[in-house]
C-alpha cells in the first residue's frame, strides 16, 4: 500500500513580530515636546517662590544685621567757624565691617548729637561710600543748630566729661551687586574722650605790674591746657573770672583760643586786684607761704565779635583750680621789695 501522508488538521500559524514598545527616554522627550510650556511655568513659579523671599525678606534682614554689627571709630572731630546758630564740622571716622557682604552705601542724611538725647544737635549729609572694613568716611559740612539747648548740652559734655557718647542716626540705602536697594537703620553710639573739665590747666611765667597797661591788664603769663580727645573746639576770645576763697579778685583773658588735641599753650592776660592779692599772703594772710589757690570759672566766649552762647554756658559750668606763687611772681616782676612790707 502506498504511504499516505497525513495532513495536519491544525491551520498553519504564521509568525508576526509585535510592535516595539517606546523606551523611557523617548517617552520623556515626547512628553516634554508636548507639555514643555507647563513645565516652564512650574519652574518659573518655583524659582519665584524661592528667590523672592531671599531677595525681599532674607537679604534686608541680613543687611540690617551686618549694619548692626558694624563699628564706627571717630578719629577726628574738628569744629570751626562758630556763629550763634551754625558751626562747621569736619568729622573723620573709620568703618569696621567683618561681614562677607560689602554693599555700596548711598549718601544719606544723619542726625548728630549726644547718644540718648531726644533732640539732635544737627543733621549732616554722609557721602556715598563703600562699606569695606577700614573704610574712611569724611563728613565735611556747616551744621545748622536748630536747638541751642541741645547744642549747649553737647558742648558741656565734650568740655567737662572724661568720656562721652556721640550718637549717629540715619536711614541709608544699600546695594550689593545685582540685588535691589535695601533701606536699613544706621544707629551707632560712639564712645569718645572728652576734655575732662580742662584738667591739667596750669599757669606759668606770670608777672605783674603795679599799674595797668594800655589794654587795662596788669598781669601776663602763659596758660597750658591739655586736650586728651580727638575733638577740636574753637573757643575764640574767652573771659574767665578769678576768685580766692569766694572773693572775686579779677578776670583773665585768652584770645583766639582753639583747643586742638594735645597740648595747648597760649599767652594769657589778666586784670587783678593787686591789693587783695597781697592781703592773702604775708604773716597776717591766710597763705603766708605766698602760694595762693585760684578758682577760675568761665564767663563768656566771643568769636568774630559775636558771643557764642553754647560755648559761654559750657564754660560757666566748668570750674578750674590753679595755684599762683605770689611771692615768686613779685620777685620775677621786680617787685620783691614789697615782700618786706608784708
Amino acid at each position: 500500500m502506498a504511504d499516505v501522508k497525513a495532513e495536519s488538521v491544525y491551520p498553519e500559524v504564521v509568525s508576526q513580530d509585535a510592535p516595539a514598545k517606546r523606551g523611557f527616554v523617548a517617552g520623556t522627550i515626547a512628553h516634554f515636546k508636548k507639555w514643555w510650556w507647563v513645565h516652564l511655568i512650574v519652574l518659573i513659579c518655583v524659582v519665584l517662590i524661592i528667590i523672592f523671599p531671599i531677595i525681599y525678606v532674607a537679604y534686608p534682614k541680613i543687611a540690617q544685621t551686618d549694619v548692626n554689627n558694624a563699628t564706627l571709630n571717630v578719629t577726628s572731630l574738628v569744629f570751626s567757624d562758630p556763629t550763634p546758630d551754625t558751626i562747621h564740622v569736619n568729622q573723620t571716622q573709620v568703618l569696621g565691617n567683618k561681614a562677607i557682604y560689602h554693599p555700596k552705601i548711598y549718601s544719606f542724611n544723619a542726625s548728630l548729637g549726644l547718644a540718648g538725647s531726644p533732640v539732635p544737635v544737627s543733621y549732616a549729609t554722609v557721602p556715598e561710600t563703600a562699606s569695606n572694613d577700614g573704610q574712611v568716611i569724611i563728613v565735611d559740612a556747616t551744621l545748622q543748630l536748630h536747638n541751642i539747648e541741645a547744642t549747649t548740652n553737647f558742648t558741656k559734655a565734650v568740655l567737662a566729661s572724661e568720656t562721652w557718647e556721640l550718637g549717629v542716626y540715619g536711614r541709608p540705602q544699600l546695594k550689593e551687586m545685582v540685588l535691589p536697594k535695601s533701606t536699613v537703620t544706621f544707629n551707632k553710639t560712639v564712645e569718645m574722650k572728652g576734655l575732662n573739665g580742662l584738667e591739667g590747666f596750669a599757669l606759668s611765667n606770670v608777672t605783674i605790674s603795679a599799674a595797668p597797661g594800655a589794654d587795662g591788664t596788669n598781669m601776663n603769663g602763659t596758660v597750658s591746657i591739655p586736650n586728651p580727645s580727638v575733638v577740636t573746639v574753637p573757643m575764640g576770645n574767652i573771659t574767665m573770672d578769678i576768685s580766692v576763697n569766694g572773693t572775686a579778685v579779677g578776670q583773665t583773658f585768652l584770645n583766639n583760643l582753639n583747643l586742638i588735641p594735645g597740648a595747648n599753650i597760649y599767652p594769657v592776660k589778666s586784670l587783678i586786684n593787686n591789693t587783695l592779692m597781697l592781703s592773702f599772703i604775708g604773716k597776717s594772710g591766710p597763705y603766708p607761704s605766698g602760694v595762693v589757690p585760684l578758682d577760675i570759672s568761665g564767663n563768656k566766649s566771643v568769636y568774630n565779635g559775636q558771643e557764642i552762647s553754647y560755648f559761654s554756658d559750657a564754660l560757666r559750668s566748668t570750674s578750674l583750680r590753679a595755684t599762683l606763687n605770689v611771692t615768686q611772681v613779685l620777685i620775677d616782676s621786680g617787685l620783691g621789695l614789697l615782700l618786706g612790707a608784708l
